[in-house]
């Protein structure tokens, strides 16, 4: 976004009072015209400030040689001028001449000249000395004596009573000083601004203020950063790397000096409404989307090649009035609402269609004399009407205070026991009584019994009932209870208080290869590899409960594989379960139902014997025959309490029996985890 002429401006007067030289000016803009700106404003600055020290040094010192600095620099040479035109007109009033520079002598410094040459001549006496030879006197008129001499009744003719500065009203004078200066009270004087005792220098961190007439210099207490060099003064100045030749800018760039550093711009140059990218290419500025709106209130803009246009889309408003949001209509300007405070202080602003008006705030008065409002001493005028004990006068207002032992109420007035609570005596709750307090404690704290003002934490896991509190473990923390899960496999239930499994299958939160099957277990899972052997295949109705896991192999015989047609084994499954531990174990548990699927034999030609081939380590399970909805179940049952962790894989088989011949047989394979926690 381009910006205004106000802030290029602004940003070289703070680099020159900050830095006090213009050489190295770090370029804040592209446009020429801000950056021509920018700098001439920062000459401007320097020129100021170095003129202030030449004419206080030529008005205390009564000569300029002794000065010390560099000659060949600009701030010097501003020094010397504004320095020895001072001691000309010095000179010129203490030798009697007239305090109007030679125009040749040039404009800034005719300004000093006339600053200081001291008292006007109009005291002076212009008769004939009687010394001198007597010539025919010549009476010379008004017109003539103005037209001699156009600034005889200029009240600051040769710089006027002030010390520094002088501008004539017409009827009178006002003195003002220079940068760095500030009038005394007799409002002609002026006094150097110690910068580093009022704090208004602009030294950084690592800096320190050194005063001097009419300003200040900033001496660094560190060495510079990279891209800078430490002058003579204690200052840092940039290295300029395209002089020095240190940069590394391929041909087709220039090489621009930034401070502290360099940057490498392209040769090619973009005409004014185009900016160029890193590559080198000209792209268009839309300036219609510049923050600073281009076009002026009332017009929209509409972005062109390389330019824009502004079209009116409404009239201009009059005075008191300007163009709502939309730009469809004027409306009221509320100039109330400024900071400014256009009726000054005292004064109360009310807004008016396309204008405004002052009155006197509440709690002050109009007074005729100095024609301002005046503050109303209301404790002086109602005496004793106002406040229950004290009343204080403030501007505009008054207030009330009370005696020792007593607070303020609500009305502002009158005045109540004081709340011995507000001043926080108690460790946790206070209750404010008559003449005294009452501690007590929040939840989960108790009172103490030895001061009776702090809390002390109650332990609910110690207490009678805190081993059934939390479902695993419980932790006590200041003024209630925690409860944790194992640290892997578990989580902590809704309720807070109990644990649940994590089935990293469901999640996919394990790490089982393509290869493998994921098995949840309670606290964990399994990564299985459950294969098919030769002539079966894995079924497609996998099943998947909430507790068990099935794989299921079913036979799959080659073409003319008569020996696996005769195989009667027709299914072997896989089966995951996951069993507590019965730290309490007082009868058998039922955990498998093997639900007998009667083969394409009549039923009362076929037995079916259900047996544990493998896998029953301590004969910790057993297998019954039940029969439940006209169906043949066999029961797995533990009958052995185990603690685990603990794993194990039971063979099962369900045989159809025939004539004293195995005629079919399914294979069940359980993997049983047992594990540690169960909740």
């Amino acid at each position: 976004a381009e910006l205004s002429v106000e802030e290029c401006c602004d940003k070289g007067v703070e680099w020159a009072n900050k830095n006090r030289i213009c050489a190295s000016l770090p370029l804040i803009s592209e446009s020429r015209e801000c950056s021509m700106t920018q700098e001439q404003c920062c000459r401007s600055q320097l020129e100021k400030q170095s003129c202030s020290e030449g004419l206080e040094f030529a008005s205390v010192r009564e000569e300029c040689d002794s000065h010390g600095g560099e000659n060949s620099t600009c701030k010097a040479e501003y020094f010397k001028t504004c320095c020895y035109c001072c001691l000309l007109g010095k000179a010129a009033q203490l030798q009697g001449q007239s305090c109007e520079p030679n125009p040749k002598m040039g404009y800034q410094c005719g300004i000093v000249f006339r600053s200081c040459c001291g008292k006007s001549q109009e005291g002076i006496d212009l008769s004939i000395s009687d010394d001198a030879p007597r010539k025919e006197q010549v009476e010379i008129s008004k017109e003539e004596l103005d037209q001699e001499d156009p600034y005889l009744h200029d009240g600051c003719r040769g710089g006027g009573p002030c010390s520094q500065q002088c501008r004539d009203t017409g009827s009178s004078y006002v003195c003002s000083c220079f940068v760095g200066y500030q009038l005394q009270p007799d409002g002609i004087t002026c006094e150097d601004i110690n910068e580093c005792i009022t704090g208004t220098h602009s030294c950084g961190l690592g800096q320190t203020c050194v005063n001097t007439l009419g300003s200040f210099r900033c001496q660094r207490d560190t060495s510079c950063g990279t891209g800078y060099e430490l002058t003579d003064d204690s200052r840092c100045k940039d290295i300029d790397e395209c002089e020095t030749g240190t940069h590394n800018c391929p041909p087709d760039f220039i090489c621009q000096n930034t401070p502290g550093s360099f940057r490498c711009r392209p040769k090619l140059q973009c005409m004014s409404g185009f900016i160029q990218d890193a590559l080198g290419n000209c792209i268009d500025i839309n300036e219609c989307l510049s923050t600073n709106m281009p076009c002026p209130a009332g017009q929209i803009c509409i972005n062109t090649d390389g330019s824009f246009t502004c079209q009116r889309i409404s009239p201009s408003c009059g005075r008191g009035y300007h163009l709502n949001e939309d730009g469809t209509r004027c409306v009221d300007v509320d100039e109330c609402s400024s900071p400014s405070q256009p009726c000054g202080e005292g004064h109360v602003c009310i807004n008016a269609p396309g204008n405004y008006r002052c009155e006197c705030k509440s709690g002050y008065t109009f007074d005729v004399i100095s024609r301002t409002c005046i503050d109303i001493n209301e404790c002086r005028r109602y005496p004793g009407r106002l406040c229950a004990h004290k009343c204080e006068n403030t501007p505009g207002s008054y207030s009330c205070t009370c005696t020792m032992g007593f607070k303020l109420s609500a009305d502002g007035r009158s005045c109540e026991d004081l709340n011995e609570c507000e001043s926080n005596p108690c460790s946790q709750e206070c209750a404010n009584v008559y003449g005294s307090y009452q501690c007590y404690c929040r939840r989960g704290f108790q009172l103490s019994d030895i001061d009776g003002i702090s809390c002390e934490d109650i332990d609910e896991c110690a207490l009678p009932t805190g081993g059934h509190i939390c479902s695993f473990r419980c932790i006590n923390i200041p003024g209630s209870f925690q409860c944790t899960c194992p640290s892997s496999g578990y989580r902590l239930a809704p309720n807070a208080r109990n644990c649940q499994d994590i089935d990293e299958c469901v999640a996919e939160s394990h790490n089982c290869s393509f290869n493998e099957t994921c098995f949840n277990i309670q606290g964990g899972f399994r990564c299985l590899s459950l294969e098919c052997p030769e002539n079966y295949r894995k079924s497609g109705d996998t099943v998947r409960l909430e507790k068990t896991d099935t794989v299921r192999c079913i036979k799959s015989c080659r073409p003319n594989d008569v020996s696996c047609v005769l195989d009667p084994v027709h299914t072997i499954s896989h089966t995951v379960i996951s069993l507590p531990t019965f730290r309490e174990f007082t009868r058998p548990e039922e955990i498998i139902f093997l639900r007998a699927i009667t083969p394409t034999y009549p039923a009362n030609q076929a037995d079916i014997i259900f047996d544990i081939t493998e896998g029953n380590l301590r004969d910790s399970f057993d297998i019954i025959k039940r029969y439940m909805d006209g169906m043949t179940v066999g029961v797995v049952r533990q009958v052995r309490p185990i603690v685990g962790p603990f794993h194990a894989v039971l063979k099962l088989e369900m045989n159809y029996v025939m004539g004293g011949v195995v005629s079919h047989r399914n294979i069940v394979n359980v993997h049983i985890f047992v594990s540690e926690y169960w909740f």
